[in-house]
């Protein structure tokens, strides 16, 4: 649950900030908790893009022949 856990806790802070109205708290405000939980998930959620981004991508080709087998590793065609 990578990206998945970022935006529940995203939706779930929105919930608590935007949707629940509390007058009497008794000393633990839930909409600054709500604050808090969107701006951890933001942060996880780029944590997750950038370490997605920045991952080794390489194809595997086993060639079975009569003398033996070869493996070769080949990176694939990066266009940016």
């Amino acid at each position: 649950m990578r990206i998945g856990g970022a935006l529940i806790l995203v939706a779930l802070g929105a919930i608590l900030t935007f949707a629940i109205d509390v007058n009497n708290s008794h000393g633990l405000n839930i909409n600054t908790v709500g604050v808090i939980l969107m701006i951890v998930g933001a942060i996880w959620a780029i944590a997750e893009i950038a370490v997605a981004a920045t991952r080794r991508r390489t194809d595997v080709v086993q060639t079975n022949t009569p003398t033996g087998s070869r493996t070769t590793y080949s990176e694939p065609n990066q266009t940016y």
